[in-house]
């Protein structure tokens, strides 16, 4: 079934000098105007586009690319405030609506929140919301395992380290001893899960696998490079320095300079490490 706030691929039906017709399937024929299609676009043929929700409630497609979708959150710059709400800016040139009920706190104009795009129930519009405990049910079942890839969206701060959404629908935790860069609210992260806990709860980790272990190498290598092909660390090296100059734990560049050593791209001497002349 084809849904509002969502991307699809569909055919054209039809052309008229004000856009084209688009098969909607159970939403109808829906119009993407004229300035969204490409030249050369025929008909029988499809076409990405995104749905919405015109001035005058009809569906509506474009080709313009929305930074997030129903079902989402995303953070997002608050570009109006009217006496109905606040509008975003999620890349469309017409704005997204945060109505003032669904305000955390009130919104200004200038500044970005993480918000939850939904469905209006009662009139079918795409709106958002910034009460975003509301859209998380840690109580919902989930497939998620240990060392899985996910996609992370970086929220609240803690004593522990940030809370954050995981493929927009679960909280995890990044616990500070596993950080080794600065994070900011609202920004989007590849992670991992680093372990489910009896209650269900998630633990997450920025960096694993071999692609992690391959750019802590790269990392090494060009600090090297930058440097006289000299680095005055080793394995007695501060871990605290070790993350200052190179961003990574203690643990990750023992790991990374034994590779290094054993495929002969750096010596490992008394004061540090050195990059092997090529």
């Amino acid at each position: 079934m084809i849904e509002l706030g969502k991307s699809y691929s569909l055919t054209v039906v039809s052309k008229t000098g004000f856009g084209v017709y688009l098969d909607g399937e159970n939403l109808g024929e829906v119009l993407l105007p004229r300035k969204f299609v490409p030249p050369q676009l025929a008909v029988g043929e499809r076409i990405e586009v995104f749905l919405y929700l015109d001035s005058e409630d009809r569906p509506v497609a474009t080709t313009q690319k929305p930074k997030a979708r129903v079902g989402e959150f995303a953070y997002l710059k608050a570009v109006d405030r009217t006496e109905v709400g606040t509008f975003l800016d999620w890349g469309l040139d017409k704005d997204l609506l945060v109505p003032f009920a669904e305000q955390h706190r009130p919104m200004a104009v200038g500044h970005a929140y993480l918000v939850y795009l939904y469905l209006d129930k009662h009139d079918g519009r795409i709106v958002a919301s910034s009460k975003i405990d509301k859209f998380l049910d840690d109580e919902r079942p989930h497939h998620f395992r240990p060392r899985q890839a996910v996609d992370l969206i970086i929220a609240n701060s803690t004593d522990l380290g940030y809370k954050a959404i995981i493929n927009h629908s679960h909280w995890g935790v990044l616990y500070k001893s596993d950080l080794y860069e600065r994070l900011s609210f609202g920004q989007s992260k590849r992670g991992f899960i680093k372990n489910i806990r009896p209650d269900g709860k998630i633990d997450l980790i920025l960096h694993g696998g071999q692609e992690t272990r391959d750019n802590n190498a790269k990392k090494i290598e060009n600090y090297l490079r930058k440097h006289n092909g000299f680095a005055p660390l080793h394995d007695k090296s501060d871990p605290q320095l070790i993350t200052d100059l190179l961003g990574m734990s203690k643990a990750a560049f023992k790991k990374a300079i034994g590779n290094l050593y054993k495929q002969r791209v750096i010596t490992i001497e008394k004061e540090g490490i050195r990059l092997v002349e090529r």
